[in-house]
């Protein structure tokens, strides 16, 4: 069975950091392009970044280029997402998800909380 496991999310101040972890099992990650979504409470779930199954490239969305950095490690089968500088805007439940094809998993989220 195929799960993908997202922590790492939480309360932080503006400004501060947090890192995201998606944890794959039941699937061999080196073979699934990756994605971090989020979405906003009344808002459509948005792409935040993605890399590919090897990691050699990624792309991020406007808003949080520069900010946010995306990498893999196919070995413990796990992806991150480095979010600094966050701002009251990437509040949101960030999801992960493995895609190949047809094959398309997601995980169940985890809430980021930028508030003072």
């Amino acid at each position: 069975q195929v799960q993908l496991a997202e922590s790492g999310g939480g309360l932080v101040q503006p400004g501060g950091s947090l890192r995201l972890s998606c944890a794959a099992s039941g699937l061999t990650l080196s073979r699934y392009a990756m994605n971090w979504h989020r979405q906003a409470p009344g808002k459509k779930r948005e792409l935040v970044a993605a890399i590919t199954r090897a990691g050699d490239n990624s792309i991020y969305a406007d808003s949080v280029k520069g900010r946010f950095t995306m990498s893999r490690d196919n070995v413990e089968n796990t992806v991150y997402l480095q979010m600094n500088n966050l701002k009251p805007e990437d509040t949101a439940v960030y999801f992960c998800q493995a895609v190949n094809g047809l094959d398309n998993y997601w995980g169940q989220g985890t809430q980021v909380t930028v508030s003072s």
